[in-house]
């Protein structure tokens, strides 16, 4: 990794949250394909409207993007990061938001990449999924799927931290206490997150998207100063994130 410049890293974390709040408020015909869905995976004494709340956030085919958080490192007198969030109940609102800013990015800086943990199996798949089922065209950078293994350029610290080992799920949480940096404060974590924005009256989900949006905003600063240790450099000091408020 000490080979790639800060200046050219697009760090990226997205949250997700069943587009149902619950198993019961499906119709008929989705509550029996969530049912073939989950079949072969779900515990034996589990139904599928208790396994509903447990997994429905993280398939794509039953949940929907609430928060997509992005990070750059600026260098003016010493290194920042500076984080943008497009968040909301609006997913098709989100991603085309998220585009937008990327093809900005693209249109000064044709070496950037896109950065994260575990990006590589899950934030990225799941935004080109969703993608397709809000009628947003892929655009070339994220149609990983019809570029060559070279051509993929992604900086995944999930991938990384294996060194060629496929045996193991380290998750951002543990990969940062193990070298060392500070784990984010918050009141949520990520099993909270599909409960918490269906939860409450608009108002309160309004504050609850936007709890959700700044767990996810940690993540990002996290996974930046996982890369900075990757590459021997300091971590950022918390004075130097900037959060751009929509």
């Amino acid at each position: 990794m000490h080979h790639l410049r800060t200046d050219d890293l697009i760090i990226i974390d997205i949250e997700t949250a069943a587009e149902h709040p619950s198993f019961e408020n499906m119709n008929e015909e989705w509550q029996h394909l969530w049912d073939e869905k989950t079949a072969k995976v779900r515990p034996a004494d589990s139904s599928a409207a208790e396994f509903y709340p447990l997994r429905a956030g993280v398939m794509a085919e039953f949940s929907k993007v609430v928060c997509i958080s992005v990070g750059y490192f600026i260098r003016e007198q010493h290194l920042k990061i500076r984080v943008k969030s497009f968040y909301g109940d609006d997913e098709n609102i989100i991603l085309t938001d998220f585009l937008a800013t990327i093809t900005k990015i693209e249109s000064f800086n044709k070496n950037w990449c896109f950065a994260g943990h575990n990006i590589k199996e899950f934030d990225i798949p799941f935004i080109c999924r969703r993608l397709v089922v809000n009628g947003i065209r892929v655009p070339a950078y994220l149609d990983f799927q019809n570029m060559k293994p070279w051509e993929t350029n992604i900086v995944d610290t999930f991938q990384y931290w294996r060194f060629g080992d496929y045996k193991n799920y380290t998750s951002l949480k543990l990969l940062a206490a193990t070298m060392g940096i500070p784990s984010p404060k918050d009141d949520i974590d990520g099993s909270m997150v599909g409960e918490l924005f269906w939860t409450g009256n608009p108002e309160q989900r309004k504050i609850n998207i936007k709890r959700i949006a700044v767990y996810c905003q940690k993540d990002v600063v996290t996974t930046a100063n996982i890369i900075l240790r990757f590459k021997n450099m300091p971590a950022v000091h918390p004075d130097d994130v900037e959060i751009v408020e929509n």
